[in-house]
């Protein structure tokens, strides 16, 4: 009986067939969408989990706004670090209830029989053979039945609208939350890439020092990203936002304003590692691959992407013409439902079952 069915999926007839799913799994964010239904889960990557019960409890969005009010048996986990697992039972929780939530709805429509869940996946190009297999044994254990994995500097550069399969070369900086991918791309695959583990949430942990530093304040990881995030701009414009912490000195709560010129002087070296690693980059790259990058542009992806003036401040540093992504907080995604259009490159990616 099963070998029945799995010929009569082959023939992609509506009540039997397979669910495309795609899955760009942030250190920040995750992402879910579904082929011809587009993204159906947008979720921070946080879990709650009550050691006393020993179940995962809060999931997503409503864990994250409870980092740091919570007793000391409700443990809020980072299943990811810098792109990577760091925690596999914690991800495997996490992935179960976003296909519950967000996948479920669309399973029995117009079907007789549960369909099989096909999934296409991204991974940091920094992912370890192991690393890559312990996203695949994630989403097997979360419920899809076949799981494909590819390097994420390509799903965002066709996510950003590239031709990847051309011999243009293209030049990437994806500012993400738990890293910075600087990749070059040309000819279906990359041709060289560099990685910063000095991305958007080692910066909020910049922010909360410099302001413990100079001011005296204690600053939660929530706070300190909302000063960055209502703050931060390279346009010139200088913001003023009023941030309350605890004060060092007395333990109690303190408001002061912090300034646009103080959050770029805090985040100075950061932007300048990820300034000098894309000229690294283009330095060692061959002649010919240089002047179509100058030719072509650099293109800005990612969280980071969307601060104001950002293009400007890299345009003046690298001396070439950036430009943002339309949509720059989908690129991943929105790149690994395009590769649909390439079934014969999908079939050629690695498999590690």
């Amino acid at each position: 009986m099963t070998n029945l069915l799995g010929k009569l999926r082959n023939f992609n007839i509506p009540f039997l067939s397979s669910l495309q799913l795609y899955f760009d799994i942030g250190t920040s964010v995750t992402r879910i969408a579904i082929k011809n239904k587009g993204v159906v889960l947008r979720e921070p990557t946080y879990l709650g989990f009550n050691t006393k019960l020993k179940e995962p409890i809060f999931f997503g969005a409503e864990a994250k706004s409870i980092i740091g009010k919570t007793p000391e048996f409700i443990k809020i986990s980072r299943p990811l670090v810098s792109g990577i697992i760091s925690d596999f039972d914690a991800e495997v929780y996490l992935m179960k209830y976003f296909l519950e939530k967000s996948v479920e709805p669309y399973l029995h429509q117009n079907r007789l029989i549960k369909p099989t869940m096909k999934a296409l996946v991204s991974y940091p190009v920094i992912a370890t053979e192991i690393e890559q297999k312990a996203i695949e044994e994630i989403l097997l254990k979360a419920g899809c039945n076949d799981v494909t994995i590819i390097e994420k500097p390509i799903a965002t550069a066709i996510g950003c609208g590239i031709d990847i399969f051309s011999h243009h070369p293209h030049l990437i900086v994806d500012l993400g939350g738990g890293l910075v991918e600087i990749s070059i791309v040309s000819g279906g695959g990359i041709v060289s890439c560099k990685t910063l583990k000095s991305a958007g949430e080692h910066m909020d942990k910049t922010i909360a020092n410099y302001v413990y530093l100079k001011h005296g304040l204690i600053l939660g990881e929530a706070t300190a990203e909302k000063l960055k995030t209502a703050t931060l701009n390279f346009t010139g414009e200088e913001v003023i936002t009023l941030v309350r912490g605890k004060s060092l000195e007395t333990g109690l709560p303190k408001s002061i304003k912090m300034r646009t010129g103080e959050i770029k002087e805090a985040l100075l070296s950061n932007f300048g590692q990820i300034v000098e690693t894309t000229k690294e980059l283009i330095e060692v790259s061959p002649p010919e691959v240089v002047d179509e990058i100058f030719g072509s542009g650099v293109v800005l992806t990612g969280g980071l992407a969307g601060v104001k003036g950002i293009e400007k401040f890299f345009t003046d540093e690298l001396k070439i013409n950036v430009y943002r992504a339309a949509n720059h907080l989908d690129t991943g995604i929105n790149g690994l439902i395009s590769l649909d259009k390439h079934p014969g490159f999908i079939r050629t990616l690695p498999q590690y079952r």
